[in-house]
């Protein structure tokens, strides 16, 4: 266990911490390595790729029993969900309109926390992986803006796991028997090089095919097979890139970790 947290949490995320976090143990193994390369202060941002509508809540355990609290990008419909929208506002998620004007509001309060000394956890993603295969896809420029502007640590984070629990827009769970969750940190992604650049669309593509690429690494040592096939870019296929894309038929191929009945 490591020292002292980073900042002071806010009550209604000690209240969720002091609720959830035995029942993740309890219905879940882990496998956490790389940790030392979270920064045990400042603030940081911090990019795992997505597989699961799971993720954040086993991201989130990872980071919570690292000391190094996450607080995410989180789209807006979740804050008006009774209960789960307060606990969500009230523990200082950053609400993410899509789509939207107000978009560049996210953004803003993302550099914000990371000044706070906050770490601020972006699934460069933006949604859960097209790739059939679950192997991170293109990868939006959020997270390199803001580590670009900051000037902070760029953590790439990979996890494989979750999906066994609730496969890619399941809605049914399957905790048992207990999965693993694998999820292994590595060292900062060096933009050392990009600083001082204009941070245009050259200098954030640049930015953020380096965060890929680390995570795709990190994936490919927990999976222990390597990533042959280009980056899965869901323009190019004709997928949506929000919502479920198998709902409209859009994926073929079946996923990793999806069983019969489990889907929309």
């Amino acid at each position: 266990m490591r020292g002292a947290r980073a900042t002071r949490l806010p009550l209604a995320y000690r209240l969720a911490a002091i609720l959830l976090r035995p029942l993740l143990l309890g219905l879940t193994k882990r496998d956490w390595r790389g940790v030392e390369n979270l920064p045990a202060t400042g603030g940081c941002v911090v990019s795992p790729n997505h597989i699961s509508y799971i993720d954040p809540l086993i991201f989130a355990h990872f980071m919570y029993d690292n000391r190094r609290e996450a607080y995410f990008l989180a789209k807006e419909s979740l804050f008006t969900i009774p209960v789960v929208g307060w606990v969500i506002r009230r523990s200082g998620q950053i609400p993410v309109y899509r789509n939207s004007l107000a978009a560049a509001e996210a953004y803003r309060s993302a550099v914000a926390a990371v000044q706070e000394g906050k770490a601020v956890a972006i699934f460069p993603e933006g949604t859960i992986t097209r790739d059939p295969d679950l192997w991170p896809m293109r990868g939006k420029t959020g997270a390199a803006r803001v580590a670009l502007e900051t000037r902070c640590p760029l953590i790439p984070v990979a996890q494989w796991g979750p999906q066994e629990i609730l496969s890619p827009y399941g809605r049914r769970p399957k905790f048992f028997p207990r999965k693993t969750m694998q999820l292994r940190a590595g060292p900062p992604v060096d933009l050392s090089d990009l600083y001082g650049k204009p941070i245009d669309t050259r200098t954030l593509r640049e930015a953020t095919d380096r965060l890929m690429d680390r995570i795709t690494g990190l994936l490919e040592e927990i999976r222990g097979e390597q990533h042959v096939h280009g980056r899965f870019d869901p323009r190019q296929h004709g997928v949506p890139e929000i919502g479920d894309p198998v709902k409209h038929h859009e994926i073929g191929r079946p996923t990793p970790g999806a069983t019969e009945g489990e889907g929309a």
